[in-house]
């Protein structure tokens, strides 16, 4: 048993450095994206199934409460957590439409879309991504393995190169920290410091 706890770590920690080493530049850039839609009056919606909605909730909770910077709150909101539009969507339309009618009822021009999906292949997640583009939305994707479709259906892909569930989960989840330093730094620790967003 100690064996499989080492190569599940192993595993986990391979994933996550090849993937954090090939895409350090777009994760800085997507913060930049993020944080001049928090200066402009906008906001950072995300979406994701199963555990990544439980992502998605978590990096929208880390900008409206705090990450680990005292500053004021950040307006992000995961379109996972509202279970009457959910349900009523889903019931009365499909549950491929429980993501996009929120982002057609919310959504802005300059707000940025964080959508999450391991498979790449989420049917609600894809319709997303679609609606909101057509809003002028900027789209971003945490996805894995090949990418799948939303890696062409996004601004901008962030894939995991693992085809495993849980190691790019893990990957994510650390991709969503990093996010959530780099907006803080850009927005209340740079100037401070003296230092720049690519810091």
């Amino acid at each position: 048993m100690k064996k499989i706890v080492e190569q599940i770590l192993n595993d986990s920690l391979d994933a996550t450095e090849r993937f954090v080493g090939a895409m350090s530049a777009d994760l800085i850039l997507l913060a930049e994206k993020i944080a001049l839609a928090f200066t402009s009056d906008r906001k950072l919606l995300i979406c994701g199934n199963g555990g990544s909605a439980a992502d998605a909730q978590h990096i929208a909770a880390e900008f409206v409460n705090r990450y680990e910077l005292e500053r004021p709150p950040l307006p992000a909101m995961a379109l996972t957590t509202d279970t009457s539009v959910l349900t009523s969507v889903g019931n009365d339309y499909g549950f491929d439409q429980v993501f996009s009618k929120q982002i057609k009822a919310l959504g802005q021009a300059g707000d940025v879309l964080l959508a999450l999906s391991t498979s790449g292949n989420s049917g609600n997640v894809l319709r997303a991504v679609k609606a909101a583009r057509r809003l002028g939305i900027y789209t971003a994707g945490f996805t894995g393995g090949d990418g799948g479709k939303l890696k062409d259906a996004v601004d901008a892909a962030f894939v995991v190169d693992t085809p495993s569930t849980p190691r790019t989960q893990e990957a994510h989840a650390l991709a969503g920290h990093i996010i959530c330093h780099l907006v803080d730094h850009i927005l209340f620790q740079s100037h401070l410091t003296g230092g720049n967003s690519n810091s």
